[in-house]
């Protein structure tokens, strides 16, 4: 299981809060150069295409020179995989079509516009991590229409110490950057409107940090917690 470090998504949220809005922050400091000219996908986007990564393999198929076939190409951990009769090509990132593109290419050199098709055979299956004030944080598998609120659903419900208003979705746009927001869960229920349910793409990482009362609970007596609590 991959784990998010939790130092990292404290460290991000709290700067959030304070905000209150959509903005991209870096996934390691100092953020790497060019990073400001990188994609950056928006939330909005709901059906994005799966991009390879390394321990993932594929199958490239020829359909007129089958000799050149080969099986469980399996990307290595520098992002290169090797093609028989060209060598090395670095393949981490790309899509499907475009890696079909990218091996084409390569092949130019012995073979023109070369017919084939390319199949993946290992790869991440998409997964949402659940961290925080929830009944059970977790790594989930990402299946179907997933939201936040369904997302915390699945991961056991809020905590009573949850801050319902500013839960944080983290999203990795690339190797140096989240892109993020704080959803206002509470408000979302009172209202009975889910117009700004985000649906989740796979990495999403769903945050819930405690509330106020939650971390001063400790340092009052039982009698006085009326008084921190907010008038209704």
């Amino acid at each position: 299981m991959r784990k998010v470090s939790v130092v990292v998504v404290l460290f991000l949220s709290l700067s959030l809060w304070a905000q209150q809005a959509t903005q991209l922050v870096p996934a390691s400091a100092p953020a790497a150069a060019g990073a400001s000219s990188e994609r950056s996908p928006s939330f909005s986007d709901r059906f994005p295409r799966y991009r390879l990564q390394s321990g993932d393999s594929f199958d490239v198929l020829f359909e007129f020179v089958p000799e050149l076939n080969q099986s469980k190409v399996t990307v290595q951990p520098d992002g290169f995989v090797t093609l028989k009769n060209v060598g090395d090509v670095h393949v981490t990132g790309l899509t499907v079509p475009e890696l079909v593109t990218q091996v084409r290419t390569a092949y130019d050199r012995i073979l023109q516009n070369a017919a084939l098709t390319i199949v993946l055979k290992d790869f991440e299956k998409p997964y949402f991590i659940a961290d925080g004030q929830v009944g059970h944080p977790g790594k989930y598998e990402l299946r179907g229409d997933t939201t936040v609120t369904s997302a915390l659903a699945m991961a056991g419900g809020l905590l009573d110490s949850a801050k319902h208003s500013q839960v944080v979705l983290f999203r990795k746009v690339s190797d140096s950057m989240f892109e993020t927001k704080v959803l206002n869960v509470k408000k979302m229920h009172n209202q009975r409107d889910l117009s700004e349910d985000v649906q989740l793409r796979p990495g999403d990482v769903v945050y819930v940090p405690k509330s106020t009362f939650s971390k001063i609970e400790h340092y009052i007596p039982r009698a006085n917690v009326q008084a921190f609590t907010p008038n209704l």
